[in-house]
């Protein structure tokens, strides 16, 4: 099999597509050769050093796959085999084939291509932990979406209708008609106007009940400043860090920078705000994978009722990897970045 290997920390030039042999399943795991990979964020932030959580390379990124199960291990039922699947992995999912656990994978809706289909995981379940676990967004309230353009963006202001909240967005303005079409109330354009002003113009000075920010540094002080009362700041990110495209020392630089820069939330302000802060890492979860488990069927259950609507901007192959992640890190996707195999 193939595999889009991360060869060390750095620029794009660490990105090598190698050979290796293909993987054999587990008592109680699953082969399946993989049709499509997502292409996420962190991956951007792993290959520059920046990822706490990513494993040491020389290593294979990559946290969701749809695909054939192809083969399975003894204690899974042989009806698996031949299915087109949509799999949750830690790592690893960048390849051309994998293996899963059982409770990893979970059978593809029908209308979805392939490459839809690996659009959803990291982003819908990133956004459902954030608006309906955590932040319990409801439809007599409203929601700032922060990168309202990309993948979690689209998932969020899919999962924000359904909820029939009032939505808000910050993105290019590029991307702000493409964001009406899909159901954005408000555009905000936060290249060329200061988007915390915008809102607070728009909210009549209230501020809004949800904010969901994977921008991190200072940006979640203006975040948790446009909170009206009883709003919660989820956060799930720290894109604000990846300033530079090579890595290495400028990298880790840029990380120290933006986590001094966060602001440190006191429990007496919140108590006398009356406002909730939480994070969201979905790297960190796979301990419970019960829950993951419920809220992928309540995502893919939207799939079928039509609400949940993955869109795939690009498509790149694993040898246009170059490509992809600077696509990517400069911002240009509306929605999701995908790799084809």
């Amino acid at each position: 099999m193939k595999q889009l290997v991360y060869t060390k920390t750095g620029g794009y030039d660490v990105l090598a597509v190698q050979e290796t042999a293909d993987p054999t399943p587990a008592n109680d795991e699953l082969l399946i050769r993989v049709k499509a990979s997502g292409l996420n964020f962190a991956d951007i932030l792993a290959r520059k050093g920046q990822y706490p959580d990513g494993p040491k390379t020389p290593c294979v990124m990559g946290y969701e796959v749809s695909g054939v199960v192809e083969q399975v291990g003894s204690l899974i039922s042989k009806d698996w085999i031949g299915k087109e699947v949509i799999g949750l992995c830690r790592f690893k999912g960048q390849s051309s084939m994998i293996t899963l656990k059982e409770m990893q994978v979970y059978k593809k809706p029908k209308r979805l291509t392939f490459e839809e289909a690996a659009a959803i995981p990291v982003n819908y379940l990133t956004a459902w932990v954030l608006m309906v676990t955590m932040g319990g967004l409801s439809e007599d309230e409203s929601i700032l979406i922060h990168n309202a353009g990309g993948g979690v963006g689209i998932a969020a202001l899919d999962i924000a209708k359904h909820i029939g909240a009032k939505t808000y967005g910050t993105a290019s303005a590029r991307k702000h008609e493409f964001l009406a079409d899909r159901g954005l109330d408000h555009a905000i354009d936060y290249r060329n106007n200061d988007w915390y002003e915008v809102l607070m113009n728009l909210t009549k000075g209230k501020g809004v009940d949800l904010i969901i920010d994977p921008l991190g540094g200072k940006e979640w002080k203006k975040s948790y400043k446009a909170l009206r009362a009883t709003g919660r700041l989820g956060m799930f990110g720290i894109s604000v860090a990846s300033t530079n495209t090579t890595g290495g020392f400028a990298a880790k630089l840029s990380l120290i920078k933006t986590v001094l820069s966060m602001p440190k939330f006191s429990p007496l302000s919140l108590l006398d705000k009356n406002r909730g802060v939480f994070g969201v890492n979905l790297g960190h979860l796979w301990h419970e994978p019960e829950k993951a488990a419920r809220w992928m069927k309540a995502i893919l259950k939207g799939v079928d009722d039509g609400w949940v609507q993955p869109y795939v901007d690009k498509t790149f192959t694993l040898e246009e990897a170059e490509q992809a992640h600077r696509y990517l890190e400069e911002r240009r996707n509306i929605g999701k970045v995908v790799f084809r195999l």
